[in-house]
């Protein structure tokens, strides 16, 4: 399950149907399978892949109408983290305990945040989708709206099954490509997904430990710090500047507490080294987050304010936690 990925906005449909005019979807599929060919891909690969691909119809109507943003921060924040997945996020970390702290010892992540990313993206490996990625990646990379974007996507798709990490009839996710129970694009399958049980596939599909591993590697590529937590509920001063939220913006904790934020209850914020930035997702009149790098790298997984906070807040709900530095 995808929430708000950036990657997907906009609304071209009249390069969509140009494109979809000028050339037929079977002449298409040939070229990419001329492509295909060049770059190294199997001809037995590519006979299992593509032999039966048509048009999705649902994948292009799925595109063309994304709903805008219209749920409140509160609102997102319920429906993303409710009390039943925290409770079963605990259940899910006690029970793959062991093999979360080895992942998260190897990778230098927190398993509460390999967790969290677990259950907002599919609900703990429950929804992964349903779409043929093979069929959905060549429809949308044949539609024209963002044809070299899924073109080059199809063609790593095509790739991860020549390398044997699953087969075409196994290959499901999202309707736009999003693939597994960490639903990876198959860009970042190619770069992050591990095999971390050591049988020849990287499976993000079926095998928990290939998942955690590649969900840790993921933040860990992007500089995780496991001695950090994402951030913090924060009380900003009445005469605070709203030119000062926003991520890019970062300042010491120590010049955010003579500014005088402070933490929820009012306490002094943390005398940590690194710096922080104010983030506030619901807007002006929502509330406000001291967040630090690891929630940057969150970021890199999915650009909503939203969703980083969610997760944040869902790690912290997981493990427990009293926030710290």
């Amino acid at each position: 399950m995808m929430f708000f990925a950036t990657l997907f906005c906009g609304n071209l449909l009249g390069a969509g149907l140009a494109a979809a005019e000028t050339q037929s979807f079977g002449a298409w599929l040939e070229g990419l399978r001329q492509e295909a060919l060049s770059r190294g891909i199997a001809p037995t690969t590519l006979q299992a892949a593509l032999a039966d691909v048509q048009p999705i119809p649902r994948v292009i109507e799925l595109d063309r109408s994304q709903p805008e943003f219209t749920l409140t921060f509160d609102q997102y924040l319920e429906r993303v983290v409710p009390e039943s997945r925290v409770k079963l996020g605990q259940r899910m970390l006690a029970e793959h305990r062991a093999l979360l702290e080895e992942i998260g010892a190897k990778y230098g992540v927190q398993p509460r945040f390999i967790v969290a990313l677990w259950g907002v993206e599919t609900d703990f490996g429950r929804l992964t989708g349903g779409f043929d990625v093979v069929s959905a990646l060549a429809t949308l990379a044949h539609d024209g709206r963002r044809s070299d974007f899924f073109r080059k996507e199809l063609l790593d798709a095509l790739q991860i099954l020549d390398e044997g990490h699953i087969s075409p009839a196994a290959m499901e996710g999202s309707w736009a490509g999003a693939m597994g129970q960490s639903q990876f694009m198959p860009s970042s399958f190619r770069q992050f997904a591990v095999d971390y049980n050591k049988d020849g596939r990287r499976d993000i599909w079926g095998t928990k430990a290939d998942v955690f591993a590649s969900i840790a590697n993921y933040l860990s590529s992007y500089n995780w710090h496991p001695d950090r937590i994402w951030g913090r509920p924060v009380r900003l001063p009445a005469n605070f500047d709203p030119d000062l939220v926003g991520v890019d913006i970062e300042k010491p904790l120590r010049e955010w507490q003579r500014l005088g934020v402070r933490k929820a209850d009012g306490g002094n914020l943390p005398t940590a080294h690194f710096p922080g930035s104010i983030v506030m997702p619901g807007g002006s009149d929502g509330p406000a987050f001291m967040v630090y790098s690891n929630y940057k790298v969150i970021l890199r997984w999915n650009r909503s304010t939203y969703f980083a906070t969610a997760v944040g807040h869902l790690a912290d709900r997981i493990g427990e936690m009293q926030p710290a530095p």
